[in-house]
């Protein structure tokens, strides 16, 4: 079955339950004297979680139209938004079942220890998640994770079902819902290199912006395919001995840790025009 919303423009979305405002991006932190010049941007699903969590959500309720549906978002010819605004209205209106779901599965157990090593050596770390989101915080804080911004999309619950809403999604651009890009240059405005570890497709917008990339998985495969020059990495702690090793390093050596290049624009309005909901078919 197609994606209902697949032709659709912003009046597609469903109607949001009612909810308080939804929360503005974190700011980015000024980068002080003193401080490393980086950033840690680190996807959710599939990375800092060791299954894509939102995935398996809609597949426990959806099932078959989710696979085909989602199969239309990996070949480039529908949006994360579409998708995410197409497929929440299969949720149900009480969220017990769907957190259960997402507090049944796995993550990396050295993500917390990474987290607090980082914040010591005053390199700001924050979660870039274009997925449901909602999970997120509940996640980390089992986990352990000191407070980190989390940049993500919002999901509501009640009335007659669950609907979402895109408070850290492109003010012009309605392709993603989650704008990772937009939390990539930010920092690189502010004068840090920035790092990305994912492992997905959906990570592809933050992986084109960034001045470094961890990747596994599909994110692997995406980078091979586009000529990224990209790191492969396991687990937290291996990222936890990278980060140690490369601000040691930068503290006698400033090129440690290489400048910020700026890299042409391959999504958004400044490619696509203002307004877009789903992106130019790729190839």
């Amino acid at each position: 079955m197609p994606l209902d919303e697949a032709s659709g423009g912003r009046d597609a979305a469903p109607a949001a339950a009612p909810a308080a405002a939804p929360a503005r991006a974190a700011p980015i932190p000024p980068l002080r004297p003193g401080q490393p010049p980086l950033a840690l941007l680190i996807d959710y699903d599939g990375t800092i979680s060791l299954t894509d969590v939102s995935d398996k959500i809609l597949y426990s309720f959806i099932g078959e139209r989710y696979a085909q549906d989602d199969a239309q978002y990996s070949s480039g010819l529908v949006g994360s938004r579409t998708l995410f605004e197409s497929q929440v209205k299969f949720l149900p209106a009480d969220p017990e079942p769907v957190i259960a779901i997402a507090e049944a599965q796995p993550h990396d157990p050295t993500f917390a220890a990474f987290v607090r090593r980082a914040l010591e050596l005053e390199v700001p770390v924050e979660v870039v998640s274009d997925g449901f989101g909602f999970f997120i915080e509940p996640a980390l804080r089992r986990l352990g994770v000191p407070e980190i911004p989390i940049i993500t999309a919002r999901t509501m619950f009640g009335g007659e079902g669950a609907s979402m809403e895109f408070p850290n999604g492109h003010p012009d651009c309605f392709v993603c819902g989650t704008c990772k890009r937009q939390r990539v240059l930010g920092h690189q405005a502010a004068g840090r290199t920035v790092a990305f570890v994912g492992d997905g497709e959906s990570d592809r917008y933050a992986a084109a912006y960034s001045d470094l990339i961890f990747a596994r998985d599909d994110l692997v495969s995406l980078c091979r395919r586009e000529g990224w020059p990209f790191a492969p990495w396991r687990d937290f702690a291996g990222m936890q001995a990278w980060l140690e090793a490369t601000v040691a390093a930068w503290r006698t050596n400033p090129n440690a840790i290489p400048s910020h290049q700026v890299r042409p624009y391959i999504c958004g309005p400044e490619v696509w025009g203002p307004g877009r909901d789903n992106p130019v078919p790729r190839g």
